[in-house]
């Protein structure tokens, strides 16, 4: 999985970037590798493999988009109010499962406040107080049946 500044570097994104203005460097990107452009055979390859690159890198900053958190403001509520049911922590990424079934990634969950985290039994007010406001995150899947 890319890291968020090899996503940035892939893209040519700043941190500052619109979704809009991420959105163009993506489709710009696409546009010049997507694998039907070319018609040898190892060239098709390499462009099918960085075609893949570039929408993984995309994929991953448009979900850290501030633009987007507010956009999907009320799937968090949901998941928030479904309580959490699970969690797992590696690196400074906190994926918490929630009860109805969907899945969020907090990224760069420094160590004290994910023990902070545990010793509160993992709770929904934690995650809407500490975790959704100061950290970036992202939507990893949606609940049960989505």
């Amino acid at each position: 999985m890319l890291s968020v500044p090899d996503a940035r570097k892939l893209l040519e994104a700043t941190p500052g970037m619109s979704l809009k203005e991420l959105n163009t460097l993506y489709k710009g990107l696409m546009k010049r590798h997507h694998p039907d452009r070319f018609q040898d055979a190892t060239e098709r390859e390499e462009a099918e493999v960085l075609s893949q690159r570039i929408i993984a890198a995309y994929k991953l900053l448009e979900s850290l988009h501030p633009e987007t958190h507010a956009a999907r403001a009320a799937e968090l509520e949901a998941a928030l109010a479904s309580n959490v049911s699970n969690w797992d922590y590696k690196g400074t990424v906190l994926s918490v499962t929630f009860g109805d079934g969907s899945v969020y990634a907090f990224q760069r969950v420094q160590r004290n406040t994910y023990n902070k985290f545990v010793s509160t039994n993992g709770t929904a007010r934690f995650v809407r107080r500490h975790l959704a406001v100061v950290g970036a995150y992202r939507k990893v899947s949606g609940p049960t049946g989505d």
